[in-house]
C-alpha cells in the first residue's frame, strides 16, 4: 500500500511548495523508493488550458495530453519521471465530476453537499495513483491555509488522515518566517498563526519547513517547535538558495527525507545516490564557457510563462559546461530590421517562444529574419517555428501575404492553417492537440544530428499546423522538413539547408527536458552558440 505525503503552505503564497515536494520526492527516489507527486489546485478552471499566461505561468502538457499546473514540470525534472492527468486536479474538475454524477442520478436523490460528495470526490483523486503501487505518492495542496477556496482540500485531507493507519501519512507545512530588518530578528508569529490556522481545521503538521534568508539558530527552532506542537528537530530550515537545484541537498542536509521516513516507518536501507545531480550541479556552478541568448516573446514580464524553456536552458547549459545568458526580449518592441539588429546583435543565438495571438507576431518575423541572414543560430518553438514559415515564405518565395490563418483569416498564402479536425470546435478548453505524438527524422539533418535517432515521441499544444499545399515550393527554396508526424502526415521540423543551426518545432522540447536527460535540442543549440560565439 502506497504511503503519503501532504504538502501544504501557510503565511504566503509562493513560497515553493512545489520546490520543497520535488526535492524531498528526489531525495526519497535515490534512497530506492518509487515516488511520484500529484498537486490539487483550489481555482475552479477545469484546468489551466484557457488560463492567460500572467494568470498563472505556463501551461505544462504531460504525455496523455492533460494542461497542468507549472509545479508538474518541477516534479518531472527533479524526479526524471513522467506524470499525467490523475497527477494536476482542480476544483472545476471536481466538482464538474460531482455535478455530472449528479445529474445521471448516482446519487439516488439525495441532496449534493461540500461534506462529504466534494471531499469524497476529493479523496477519491488523491488515491487514484494507488493502483500504480508507488511506494511513496506526495500530495500538494495548492493555495494558502486560511483562503476560502482551500477548505474542502484540509477537511478530505483532515478525513483521509483519520482513515488511513497513522505510520502511512504525514504531513509537511511549508511556511515562512520573516526578518524584520527595522528589529534585526526573525519573527515566528506568522508561522504560530499559520499552524493553528491547520490545527482549527483538525490537522496538526508532523513537520513544518521554514523558508527564512537567514538561519533559524536552536532558539528560533525550539520556539516554534514549543509553539506548533513539534519535536525541535521536525522544523527544518529551508533558506533562500542560489537555484532551485540547490533545494534537494539542502533538505538533505537537514534530514528532511530521514524525519519523513521515520514518521512513515520505512526503514533506512541505503544513504541516496546523488551522484549525477553533484554533477550537474558542479557543471551548472563552475561553467568553462557562456553565451547570451536572446528569448524572443510577449510575456517576457513574467518568466514564469517560459518557465520550462528557462529551465532547458539551465540544463542544457550544465550538458555543455557552458552558462546560459537569457536576454528578454519583447518582440513588439521589435518594429524594423534596424530594432531587430539593435537589439539582437550581442546575441549568440536566439530563441522564438510559443505563444497565441497576433500580438508582437511580426516582432518575431523580423527577429527570425536576422537570424536568417546573419547566420545566428536560431531556434523556433511552436509558434516560433510558425514564424519561421512565414517569413520565408514572405522574404524568399516572395509570398508577400503570407501568413497564418491564425493571425489572417483572409490571407491569400495560408502557410500556417488550422487543422482540419480542429476547424469544427467550439470550446477552448482541452480541444487542441495536446500531448505526445511520435515523430520521425531524416537522416543527414541537423534535428538528426541533435537527437541521434530517427523515431522521437514530443508533446504538442496547437491549433495550427504547417500547410503541406507549400511544403514541395518551400523544400525547392531551401527550408527541409526534417521531421514528420506520418500517421497524419504533419511538418513537425523545419530547418534550413544553407544555415549553420536553423530549427523550428511544432512541439514544445522544453517540456522534456530533465536534470538528469537534458533535452537534446537545447543541447545541440546551445553547442552551436557557443560555435558561433568562438567564431565571432
Amino acid at each position: 500500500m502506497s504511503k503519503y505525503i501532504f504538502v501544504t503552505g501557510g503565511v504566503t503564497s509562493s513560497l515553493g511548495k512545489g520546490i520543497v515536494g520535488a526535492s524531498l520526492g528526489k531525495l526519497l527516489q535515490a534512497r530506492g523508493l518509487n515516488v511520484t507527486i500529484q498537486k490539487f489546485d483550489p481555482y475552479i478552471n477545469i484546468d489551466p488550458g484557457t488560463l492567460n499566461p500572467y494568470e498563472h505561468g505556463e501551461c505544462y502538457v504531460t504525455d496523455d495530453g492533460a494542461e497542468t499546473d507549472l509545479d508538474l514540470g518541477h516534479y518531472e525534472r527533479f524526479l526524471n519521471i513522467s506524470t499525467s492527468q490523475a497527477n494536476n486536479v482542480t476544483t472545476g474538475r471536481i466538482y464538474e465530476t460531482v455535478i455530472n454524477k449528479e445529474r445521471a442520478g448516482d446519487y439516488l436523490g439525495k441532496t449534493v453537499q461540500v461534506i462529504p460528495h466534494i471531499t469524497d470526490e476529493i479523496k477519491r483523486r488523491m488515491r487514484l495513483l494507488e493502483e500504480k503501487n508507488f511506494d511513496v505518492i506526495i500530495t500538494e495542496l495548492g493555495g494558502t491555509v486560511g483562503d476560502i477556496e482551500s477548505l474542502p482540500y484540509l477537511e478530505a485531507l483532515r478525513q483521509l488522515r483519520m482513515e488511513l493507519p497513522s505510520s502511512d501519512h504525514v504531513t509537511v507545512h511549508l511556511t515562512l518566517v520573516p526578518y524584520l530588518a527595522a528589529a534585526k530578528e526573525l519573527k515566528t508569529k506568522p508561522t504560530q498563526h499559520s499552524v493553528k490556522e491547520l490545527q482549527e481545521a483538525g490537522i496538526q503538521p508532523d513537520i513544518l519547513v521554514c523558508r527564512t534568508e537567514h538561519e533559524l539558530g536552536d532558539e528560533i527552532r525550539a520556539k516554534l517547535a514549543l509553539f506548533c506542537n513539534l519535536k525541535p528537530e521536525n522544523v527544518i530550515e529551508a533558506i533562500d538558495a542560489d537555484t532551485i537545484y540547490d533545494v534537494p541537498l539542502m533538505m538533505l542536509k537537514e534530514k528532511l527525507d530521514l524525519r519523513v521516513m521515520d514518521k512513515l516507518k520505512i526503514p533506512v536501507l541505503k544513504e541516496p545516490d546523488l551522484r549525477n545531480w553533484k554533477i550537474f550541479l558542479g557543471h551548472l556552478k563552475n561553467p568553462s564557457e557562456d553565451v547570451t541568448i536572446g528569448l524572443i516573446g510577449k510575456y517576457n514580464e513574467l518568466p514564469d510563462a517560459y518557465k520550462s524553456i528557462y529551465e532547458a536552458f539551465v540544463h542544457g547549459g550544465a550538458a555543455n559546461e557552458c552558462k546560459v545568458n537569457v536576454v528578454a526580449v519583447h518582440s513588439e518592441d521589435i518594429e524594423s530590421d534596424q530594432d531587430a539588429k539593435k537589439k539582437l546583435k550581442e546575441m549568440d543565438g536566439i530563441l522564438v517562444a510559443p505563444g497565441f495571438g497576433e500580438r508582437g507576431v511580426e516582432g518575431k518575423i523580423l527577429a527570425i529574419k536576422y537570424a536568417r541572414e546573419n547566420m545566428v543560430p536560431f531556434f523556433g518553438i511552436c509558434l516560433g517555428m510558425q514564424c519561421a514559415v512565414v517569413e520565408y515564405s514572405r522574404n524568399i518565395l516572395k509570398l508577400s501575404n503570407a501568413a497564418s490563418t491564425e493571425m489572417d483569416k483572409n490571407t491569400s498564402d495560408p502557410v500556417i492553417d488550422m487543422m482540419h479536425e480542429q476547424k469544427k470546435i467550439k470550446n477552448k478548453g482541452g480541444t487542441m492537440r495536446l500531448g505526445a505524438y511520435k515523430c520521425k527524422i531524416l537522416e543527414n539533418s541537423q534535428a538528426f544530428e541533435a537527437y541521434g535517432k530517427e523515431q522521437i515521441m514530443e508533446r504538442h499544444r496547437h491549433r495550427y499546423e504547417f500547410n503541406n499545399v507549400y511544403r514541395e515550393r518551400l523544400e525547392e527554396a531551401g527550408m527541409l522538413a526534417s521531421g514528420i508526424n506520418e500517421e497524419k502526415n504533419l511538418v513537425e521540423i523545419i530547418e534550413l539547408k544553407n544555415h549553420p543551426w536553423f530549427i523550428g518545432v511544432q512541439f514544445h522540447p522544453e517540456l522534456k527536458s530533465t536534470v538528469e536527460s537534458p533535452h537534446p535540442l537545447f543541447v545541440d543549440f546551445i553547442k552551436h552558440c557557443m560555435l558561433y560565439k568562438n567564431k565571432q
